[in-house]
């Protein structure tokens, strides 16, 4: 019976040895996925990711709410505000809502190598198509738009004091305009495409408008009160070649 139990001990010594040496040579599936997670991680961006273009603090008309929304007053300092952070490929999904008659916009990839972020960044346009003068410019002005380039695909713009959700997919040259769970723009960046829109547009004498590959996420200031709130973001694998 002692033999027995020897014999067991051994048995049960020799299996745990084995099954340390595979656990040594199996690929280390968990030491890879951090990367994933840090990939596929959404990053609020509350009031104190932001801060104002070429500037170290946000412009007081800028107010964070008690629940987080961020609201521009044309009322105190002002400016465009940006991410403190730059990204080159991401997913920003948010909620905004305009003021009657007003104007704002979302831009990326924008640098603060000028003057205007506008200069450089494509923007999604923010309006009130309803009453805002720029909606009698061209579909390419209408609220979801890339701004004097695409127009939206379908009308789904919420009324004025509503919500509306946004998503924009920007991955390599490819970019994706959603709104209101619908998408309504998609382009390719530098294609020729985009420059048959480019020599037709406001930006012909811009030459580093939207040739960015990383910057920062931009909200406009364009002087009529606007919110955006629930606004997050994460980072995305860079697309295939």
């Amino acid at each position: 019976m002692q033999t027995v139990t020897v014999f067991t001990m051994v048995l049960v010594v020799a299996l745990a040895a084995c099954q340390r040496t595979e656990n040594m040579d199996a690929p280390a599936a968990e030491d890879a996925q951090p990367d994933q997670e840090a990939t596929d991680r959404w990053i609020n961006l509350t009031a104190d990711h932001w801060r104002g273009y070429r500037s170290e603090v946000r412009p007081s008309a800028w107010m964070a709410m008690e629940d987080g929304t961020l609201h521009f007053s044309p009322e105190g300092e002002r400016g465009d505000i940006v991410t403190r952070d730059e990204y080159d490929n991401f997913e920003l999904e948010l909620e905004w809502k305009i003021s009657e008659g007003g104007n704002s916009g979302i831009m990326f990839r924008v640098s603060e190598d000028h003057d205007y972020p506008w200069r450089t960044g494509p923007e999604f346009q923010v309006l009130d198509d309803d009453s805002h003068p720029d909606a009698l410019e061209g579909e390419d002005r209408l609220a979801g738009a890339n701004y004097d380039m695409h127009a939206p695909e379908a009308r789904v713009l919420n009324p004025v004091g509503e919500w509306n959700s946004v998503r924009i997919v920007v991955n390599g040259a490819h970019v994706e305009h959603w709104m209101n769970g619908v998408q309504i723009v998609s382009y390719v960046l530098w294609s020729d495409d985009w420059k048959e829109r480019i020599a037709g547009s406001k930006w012909i004498d811009m030459p580093n408008y939207g040739m960015e590959q990383s910057g920062h996420i931009c909200l406009q200031d364009h002087g009529d009160p606007v919110w955006y709130r629930n606004i997050r973001i994460r980072r995305l694998m860079p697309a295939d070649a």
